[in-house]
């Protein structure tokens, strides 16, 4: 890893990183990857939110499957952590719950990889993690 030795160095550093999340971004958003948010609040970690992160992201660059991975703060579903919200190319997000290494893995075979239904759907009260929903 380089080392950053001024604070110039770091704001290139920083604007080359958001110029690469923003890319990945966009095409998750042009429906080109599967995006994946996992809840990381402070219940979502203490129900192992962590873990199911890491065996997610593992698990789709094992599977060669293109996704977008990243961390969100709290669904609003505390009894039900870990969560993952789960968005397929072209399709509605779906909000899973109870989300163990177990069950990732069969959203990813059945959900994500073949696009069957998978139990544990959390009806959704909202268009996106970071959009409440108004209608």
């Amino acid at each position: 890893m380089t080392k950053i030795k001024s604070v110039e160095a770091l704001k290139k550093y920083q604007d080359e990183l958001k110029k690469a999340g923003e890319s990945l971004e966009e095409l998750r958003d042009a429906g080109n990857l599967v995006g994946i948010k996992v809840a990381m609040a402070t219940c979502s970690n203490a129900a192992g939110a962590g873990k199911v992160m890491e065996f997610i992201s593992a698990a789709l660059d094992k599977r060669g499957v293109d996704a977008l991975v990243t961390k969100t703060g709290c669904m609003g579903y505390c009894y039900a952590e870990p969560t993952i919200e789960v968005t397929l190319p072209g399709k509605e997000p779906v909000v899973f719950g109870d989300v163990d290494i177990q069950r990732a893995d069969q959203i990813i075979e059945q959900y994500i990889k073949k696009g069957e239904t998978v139990e544990g759907v959390i009806p959704v009260n909202y268009k996106t993690v970071d959009e409440p929903y108004n209608e």
